[in-house]
């Protein structure tokens, strides 16, 4: 019986499809431009707040390769949501492909290579609807002649657990962003979609979901951001796994 069975096993085995390599799944995605580093955030379903993050190096051979264990992972407590279709205040993360340029955290800088802020009590990153010049951008104080409500923006330092670390995913950016002297704020002429949301970031897991972010322990971020390097164009890819390929 036991003969039978083996040769069972083995029969199904050859009759069976292999299951894909890990490392070939960035060759399935469809935004992926020049970008030689990839975070894949997969989450189980729209309506998921869990998700695995992985990440991946493309080699000199062309080839790319996953560089750590799968993370686990959480998202927004909306669940899911494709990027154009968003609104602010809803808990959804959005399902896109996005760059990332930039670092901060309420920590000293853990060693990474891309530019890193150590945020104080006196930052901001602002979603004021009312101010689309300013809206989803950083702001390094509250100034007295700003033209945001500090009502409508995050404090980064009130959240010591969650943005100890932190990369910047470039959602709903605005371009052309400059300081403004007279009014003591960061501004730009070409604002970003106003209540489409700001302030979405890979940063540190606090106790549960997230308000739109993803987020990994604080050990497994600090590795991602030793990790990342600008040369390389990173590139995060999120959303639900029935559509990773489409995000």
């Amino acid at each position: 019986m036991k003969r039978a069975a083996m040769l069972a096993l083995v029969l199904l085995a050859t009759l069976l499809p292999a299951a894909p390599a890990a490392a070939s799944v960035p060759d399935q995605l469809a935004h992926v431009g020049n970008a030689r580093q990839l975070i894949v955030v997969t989450g189980g379903s729209w309506s998921s707040t869990h998700a695995t993050l992985r990440a991946y190096q493309r080699g000199s051979d062309g080839k790319w390769r996953q560089v750590f264990a799968a993370m686990p992972a959480r998202s927004g407590y909306g669940g899911w949501v494709w990027a154009a279709q968003r609104v602010q205040d809803t808990g959804t993360t959005p399902a896109g492909t996005f760059t990332i340029t930039r670092a901060f955290g309420v920590r000293a800088d853990p060693g990474t290579r891309l530019p890193y802020r150590r945020v104080d009590a006196n930052d901001y990153w602002v979603g004021d609807r009312r101010d689309p010049q300013t809206y989803n951008v950083f702001q390094p104080s509250a100034s007295p002649h700003r033209t945001w409500r500090i009502s409508q923006a995050e404090r980064l330092a009130a959240y010591p657990t969650q943005y100890a670390y932190a990369a910047v995913i470039n959602f709903n950016r605005p371009a052309g962003v400059h300081w403004n002297a007279t009014l003591g704020e960061y501004v730009t002429g070409t604002p970003s979609h106003v209540g489409r949301g700001s302030a979405v970031f890979l940063h540190a897991s606090g106790k549960g979901s997230t308000a739109g972010c993803v987020s990994v322990s604080r050990t497994n971020l600090v590795r991602l951001l030793k990790w990342l390097r600008p040369a390389q164009h990173p590139r995060i890819v999120m959303g639900p796994a029935s559509v990773i390929n489409q995000a």
